[in-house]
């Protein structure tokens, strides 16, 4: 039985992590302020790109988390299906 990996070589890299943290920081205060279509938005911009990322850079990528496919679907998944929350269900203001 093989031991999964676990070390910080396999996983994402902390930058993006904190930059992806700050992007969720400011949606907070958005949603707070009111402006939840507006944050909603920015977590599916988010979502995608970090899926999109994934997908291109692969190995390479900052952004790790299991494996290609799944990171992506996730990422890219979680973003589409926000925009169309949007799109179906109205909220908030801009």
């Amino acid at each position: 039985m093989s031991h999964p990996y676990v070390s910080e070589d396999h996983e994402g890299k902390p930058w993006f992590e904190w930059i992806i943290a700050i992007v969720v920081l400011v949606a907070t205060v958005l949603a707070f302020l009111g402006y939840t279509k507006t944050a909603t938005v920015v977590i599916a911009v988010a979502a995608i790109v970090t899926g999109l990322i994934r997908l291109v850079l692969r190995e390479r990528s900052p952004w790790k988390v299991r494996s290609v496919s799944f990171d992506a679907f996730i990422g890219i998944g979680l973003g589409v299906g926000l925009f169309i929350l949007l799109a179906l269900v109205p909220v908030g203001i801009a």
